[in-house]
C-alpha cells in the first residue's frame, strides 16, 4: 500500500473517530425527574446527578485550569471542594446557562482569611461560552475554566431544566 493511501485511510479513520465522539448522543434526564443531589468527582472529571437516591445521569466535566487541590483564594484557577447548594439559575449569562454554586461557605472564607486573601465567588456549573457551542464535547479535552464546572450546552440544558434551586452539590477530590 502506498504512503498516500495509508495517510488517506489514517485521516479517514481519525476523522470518523472524532465525528462519532462529537455526535454520540447526550444522556437524557427523563421527563418529570427532579435532581436533588449532585456529586462532582474532580479527579475523575465526572458529575453525578441523583434523584431520590438513584443515579440519573453522569456527565464528563472540565474544571479549573489548575485542577489539583481545593480552591484557596480568588484567582487560583482551582475548583472548590466541599458541600454547597445550587442557589441561582441564570439562562442569560456569558456562558450557555449556569447554575450558581453557593461558594464560598464559612470554611472557605476562613481558609482564605488565614492566608490574607479573598476567597473568590461566582463558581458555577455552566455550558460553553456563548457563540462557542460548536466546540461541543471537545472542550473536555483540557481543563479551562477559572474554577467552574463546564458541560456541553446540551448537557447544561438537561441539568438546568431538572435541577431546582436548593439542590445539594458535593465537590470532592
Amino acid at each position: 500500500m502506498s504512503i498516500k493511501k495509508t495517510l488517506a485511510l489514517s485521516f479517514c479513520a481519525v476523522f470518523t473517530g472524532f465525528a462519532i465522539y462529537y455526535f454520540y448522543p447526550v444522556q437524557k434526564i427523563p421527563e418529570g425527574v427532579s435532581i436533588d443531589k449532585i456529586i462532582v468527582a474532580k479527579s475523575k472529571h465526572k458529575l453525578f446527578a441523583y434523584s431520590k437516591g438513584q443515579l440519573v445521569v453522569t456527565y464528563k466535566v472540565a474544571i479549573g485550569k489548575d485542577p489539583t487541590g481545593r480552591k484557596e483564594f480568588e484567582g487560583d484557577m482551582k475548583t472548590p471542594e466541599g458541600t454547597y447548594t445550587i442557589f441561582d439559575k441564570n439562562s442569560h449569562s456569558e456562558f450557555h446557562k449556569n447554575l450558581g454554586i453557593s461558594y464560598p461557605n464559612q470554611q472557605d472564607i476562613t481558609q482564605a482569611q488565614r492566608i490574607g486573601k479573598a476567597p473568590g465567588r461566582e463558581i458555577k456549573i455552566h455550558g460553553l461560552k456563548n457563540g462557542q457551542g460548536y466546540i461541543g464535547k471537545f472542550h473536555r479535552w483540557r481543563d479551562w475554566t477559572d474554577g467552574c464546572l463546564a458541560l456541553t450546552n446540551d448537557e447544561m440544558d438537561q441539568l438546568y431544566d431538572h435541577t431546582p434551586i436548593g439542590t445539594l452539590i458535593e465537590i470532592i477530590k
